[in-house]
């Protein structure tokens, strides 16, 4: 392998990445395959026309997404990480992919300048112990806002440290562990309530109070 190769190799890259911040990156190694399939398979994909990544890093997820989503759909990938997102950006030729050097927190912002106005479902790696308190409850509020009734927000971590959060503020968390990944990852599914619909009874009712 060249030098120029290993230089643009995503496991260097990703190894680079992790030595400078440590913090954002969470972990030494990328993500293992088993894992993906375990977090990205209770998902509907053939509804699905908006997902937004968060920390896609070299784009292990990110590919799979992209292989499991329609023609028609589309996948943002928000990453703080100039290097990463310079990288996916060469890397993957997709015209279905978004590449955005921003934070999470701002995904509302970045979503209505696509003229999104709610994603389908959120994918994060993000380190949540390891991020300020300020920040990871500002990413916690805006996510879930910014995911539609019934889309969820899907979640690997190390720790269950996040599981608080997500209590706080979506109608059911589902929990799982993938056991085939250094370290074992816990894996998280929040779902947010879906919009009761409209029934014969709630319409009178609504009629009757006009």
């Amino acid at each position: 392998m060249t030098a120029a190769n290993r230089a643009s190799s995503p496991h260097i890259l990703f190894l680079k990445q992790f030595l400078d911040r440590p913090a954002m990156v969470g972990s030494v190694i990328p993500t293992s395959r088993a894992t993906i399939r375990a977090l990205l398979d209770p998902v509907d994909w053939a509804e699905v026309r908006c997902v937004v990544e968060y920390g896609p890093g070299t784009g292990v997820f990110t590919r799979e997404i992209l292989r499991r989503i329609g023609p028609d759909a589309r996948l943002i990938a928000i990453d703080t990480s100039e290097r990463f997102i310079r990288y996916l950006r060469a890397a993957i030729n997709d015209p279905r992919l978004d590449c955005v050097l921003g934070s999470a927190a701002d995904i509302e912002a970045i979503l209505a300048e696509r003229g999104v106005t709610q994603a389908d479902h959120v994918i994060s790696g993000l380190p949540f112990s390891t991020l300020p308190r300020t920040v990871a409850h500002a990413i916690m509020d805006a996510t879930h806002r910014a995911i539609r009734p019934g889309g969820a927000f899907l979640i690997y971590q190390y720790s269950r440290f996040v599981l608080p959060f997500l209590s706080a503020r979506f109608a059911h968390v589902e929990r799982s562990r993938a056991w085939r990944c250094v370290p074992p990852a816990c894996l998280f599914w929040a779902w947010k309530q879906a919009e009761a619909p409209l029934t014969p009874a709630s319409c009178d009712a609504g009629l009757a109070a006009g």
